[in-house]
């Protein structure tokens, strides 16, 4: 499996992709909290806080986690390798596990630089140092947990097709409806709304966000991402077979 994450990392950093990425997701989310004028400007809202960063970000790993994982196994498909990988004396698990933690920590990569907010946000709060630590590494946390999950629903949206623009729109609806969906039936039924709005990831995001890790927003994103990573063994499994 190590095979696989490492030749997925060097066919990210191999080409302008990887490096694509990670720029567009800091020049992306520093234009909107640095630059421009709006609701996410941290400047602008007089608190030494990054909820702006953690809200905006899923919006943007939406459209950036699926661009990422959308080759993984449609370029396998297209350009007729994929047969070949099925044969090698390594199981299916594997095979999906190694592409699921290639794009995983290439997003990671990402998120790193983005810890030299915490550090800007630290020393413009006044006093120096008034930032919620707790609740900043509660959002990192669940941010890592949210990738994880956007990650698996990509490299299974990879798996059902060999065009890659089918497999980016299919996997940018679905992380867009897991994330938002459950919260939009939620205010349309209101008194449905705890319990319909619990099986939505951005119910869970937000209560990581709080600080506080706990086991059922955890389980609830590893659910999610063993599902979707379930879903692709099964799928390559009918293409094997």
């Amino acid at each position: 499996m190590k095979s696989i994450v490492f030749r997925e990392i060097k066919s990210f950093f191999g080409s302008p992709i990887g490096y694509l990425v990670i720029a567009l997701f800091l020049i992306g989310n520093g234009l909107f909290l640095w630059v421009f004028e709006g609701d996410y400007n941290i400047l602008n809202t007089g608190f030494a806080d990054l909820t702006p960063f953690f809200t905006l970000a899923p919006w943007i790993l939406i459209f950036l986690i699926p661009a990422v994982t959308m080759r993984s196994f449609s370029d396998e498909k297209k350009q007729g390798t994929l047969e070949l990988l099925l044969t090698k004396p390594i199981s299916l698990w594997e095979i999906v596990n190694g592409k699921f933690l290639g794009a995983f920590l290439l997003i990671v990569m990402a998120i790193i630089p983005t810890f030299i907010y915490v550090e800007v946000v630290w020393n413009l709060g006044s006093p120096e140092g008034n930032l919620d630590l707790g609740s900043t590494l509660g959002s990192y946390f669940g941010l890592l947990f949210l990738i994880a999950a956007y990650s698996a629903i990509g490299i299974f949206t990879s798996s059902i097709s060999e065009n890659q623009i089918v497999s980016f729109i299919i996997a940018v609806f679905l992380c867009f409806f897991f994330y938002f969906g459950f919260q939009g039936l939620a205010s349309v039924l209101p008194s449905f709304s705890s319990f319909i709005s619990y099986f939505g990831m951005q119910d869970h995001y937000k209560s990581m966000s709080r600080g506080v890790i706990d086991t059922r927003d955890v389980i609830y994103f590893v659910s999610i991402a063993v599902l979707f990573l379930s879903f692709t063994v099964f799928n390559l499994k009918s293409i094997k077979s």
